[in-house]
């Protein structure tokens, strides 16, 4: 859908400024994404204005759990993981955040400090609007603050899925569900299947079990042609079969 969204906006561009251009995609992006829902595109526009452009190199870190919030982070391209860290500094991973998505949203617009840490996992670019301007434009644009709403509701109740899986559910099925989930929240269409690019050991921190068991299951799938472990990822071939063993009753 993003790219029959982008591709008049190019072409009616072609001889724009190169500026000109960087706002006109912004736009189409900030349409695209929860956090701006139900905005025009001329707010949009306006709140593109404003923005800062970042990269960040793979394994760069955007911000740390304990850090003070200076930014709001919309990602353009690339993959972000938010971790957080235990007492004994064990690390956990929350969330895995692509294109479209909002990082370092607060739990409060009055919140002082991360909760979590956020690294890039790949070469990133990002929007970023500094807190103290993100508190005006909630101000000026007070669907902005629903969505955030929205957004941090939706997460919570993720989370509930997931605690209620780790409880109640077989590793196999909490597995199955983790990667669906993953699919569409950060994977890539690649040659026989989309890849989701998580190691085994951080599939492991995402269902609550040892890297044994995850290499186990992968295995076994693997042998059944369903999905395709790799070193640093796993490529899923057929997403109704991860479906079936999701809904599957032990």
């Amino acid at each position: 859908m993003a790219t029959a969204r982008v591709s008049p906006v190019r072409h009616a561009l072609a001889g724009a400024s190169t500026t000109e251009t960087n706002i006109a995609e912004r736009v189409v992006l900030m349409c695209a994404s929860a956090l701006f829902t139900g905005l025009s595109r001329q707010d949009c526009l306006e709140i593109a204005s404003c923005a800062k452009a970042r990269t960040f190199a793979r394994d760069e870190l955007l911000f740390m759990q304990g850090q003070p919030v200076r930014n709001l982070v919309l990602i353009q391209s690339g993959r972000v993981k938010l971790t957080q860290l235990s007492p004994n500094g064990n690390e956990v991973i929350l969330w895995m955040n692509g294109s479209g998505d909002a990082v370092g949203v607060p739990t409060n617009t009055s919140a002082l400090s991360h909760t979590c840490s956020a690294r890039a996992m790949e070469h990133c670019r990002a929007l970023t609007w500094e807190y103290s301007r993100l508190q005006q434009l909630l101000v000026q644009y007070p669907q902005i603050r629903n969505n955030i709403n929205q957004i941090l509701s939706g997460r919570l109740n993720e989370l509930e899925e997931r605690f209620r899986e780790i409880a109640t559910e077989k590793v196999a099925k909490r597995l199955a569900l983790a990667l669906l989930r993953l699919v569409k929240q950060v994977g890539k269409e690649s040659h026989g299947g989309v890849e989701v690019s998580l190691s085994r050991e951080e599939l492991a921190q995402m269902t609550g079990t040892t890297l044994f068991t995850i290499s186990r299951i992968l295995s076994k799938w693997g042998e059944q042609g369903f999905v395709l472990p790799r070193r640093e990822a796993v490529l899923v071939r057929d997403q109704q079969r991860l479906v079936e063993v999701g809904a599957e009753e032990y």
